[in-house]
């Protein structure tokens, strides 16, 4: 099988306690790194986000929303 070409990439800063976060998790998952787990929550959060796009959005959904990133680390409580 080729080896396939990897992404473009961009840096961006995150907090440092959300990257100790999630280096715990690391080992825990089949990621290699930090990065790619980042990459894959990232990813996962905008599908779903996406997902709703043509739907309105009402105040449940937004709560639904924001108790997800909380969950994850992205918001504090």
């Amino acid at each position: 099988m080729p080896k396939q070409q990897p992404e473009n990439t961009q840096q961006i800063e995150i907090p440092a306690r959300l990257v100790e976060r999630v280096e715990r998790r690391v080992p825990h998952t089949k990621f290699d790194d930090a990065g790619e787990y980042i990459a894959y929550v990232v990813e996962e959060i905008l599908a779903q986000v996406e997902g709703h796009a043509d739907e309105k959005f009402d105040n449940n959904n937004d709560e639904e929303l924001e108790a997800r990133l909380k969950s994850l680390g992205y918001l504090e409580d």
